[in-house]
């Protein structure tokens, strides 16, 4: 048996075609939307990120621009982040992770405009997610869901694991499918014998951060399995928290890394600033459902 390969690139595809008519419409108010990532760290995983993030804007005709302010202290970061709230060209801000050492992101999200936050990393956004009112999903985040929508795989009454509880993926995650009637449980480090979980599972995503942590003793043929884990091999090459060979020979789906949630994840990017800078301009986007703007919601 060999697992149905989940590819975010149809996904991602549908998510631009949407972009592109934001685009449009913002050229027919002389708009240009405009990202800033804010970046502040040397790490490799992080850089690769940044690259695709760049070359996603570009493809859809959107300004990206990278602040690489180096082992910047809390301060700068801060001030940084101010300028960019007020800079009425910039639509979007993402605050790259990881920060340099003795700089937390704790201290520095909350600054990020909620209007402007479209990758869901204040506070503020959170809260309002859990609660169901509008705000900007983080990315990644909503990324799974979009996947998982795309391919049409049930979540009503199912029982979902999700490996990983951070802020920015797992706790976001368990929301947006709870909002979906899913039965949640999330796992982290201290989770002892994660294959109970797992394989009693019909989704498992693992968002972790850590190469090959999910094998095929973790998954049962019945398993779908989403990877959000990206990691730099010694070679180079990105590699996702589970360990393909063996998930892929046992599990029911599978999505790949690189060219799974990624790809995805990039082009949400797009459309949350596209989204901002349609609503800084009063325009609300063509074919937003009902309390789909800035709700990353569907």
């Amino acid at each position: 048996m060999s697992a149905a390969r989940l590819d975010g690139a149809p996904v991602a595809a549908a998510i631009r075609a949407t972009v592109r008519e934001h685009v449009a419409r913002l050229s027919e108010l002389e708009v240009t939307a405009g990202v800033a990532v804010v970046l502040a760290t040397d790490n490799e995983s992080t850089a690769w990120y940044v690259r695709a993030i760049e070359r996603e804007a570009g493809l859809l005709g959107i300004d990206c621009m990278v602040h690489d302010l180096g082992q910047a202290t809390t301060g700068r970061i801060a001030q940084r982040i101010e300028e960019l709230n007020r800079n009425p060209l910039v639509h979007g801000i993402i605050l790259q992770t990881p920060l340099p050492d003795g700089v937390e992101a704790a201290d520095l999200v909350g600054l990020i405009s909620p209007a402007k936050d479209i990758d869901g990393a204040n506070p503020l956004s959170l809260g309002r997610l859990s609660v169901g009112l509008p705000a900007f999903a983080p990315a990644t985040a909503r990324s799974v869901m979009e996947i998982l929508e795309h391919y049409r795989v049930p979540l009503t009454g199912q029982h979902v694991t999700v490996v990983g509880r951070s802020a920015v993926v797992g706790k976001p995650l368990a929301q947006l499918l709870l909002g979906k009637d899913a039965t949640v449980t999330t796992c982290h480090s201290r989770s002892a014998n994660l294959a109970s979980y797992t394989r009693r599972s019909a989704v498992t995503i693992v968002a972790v951060g850590r190469a090959g942590l999910l094998t095929g003793r973790h998954v049962t043929p019945e398993s779908v399995v989403i990877d959000v884990g990206t990691t730099v091999d010694g070679q180079g090459n990105l590699i996702g928290d589970v360990d393909a060979a063996s998930v892929g020979s046992t599990a029911r789906a599978l999505t790949p890394v690189p060219g799974g949630v990624g790809s995805v994840t990039t082009a949400l990017l797009m459309l949350h600033t596209s989204e901002a800078a349609l609503s800084g301009s009063c325009v609300s986007p063509a074919g937003a459902r009902e309390g789909e703007l800035m709700a990353g919601q569907w």
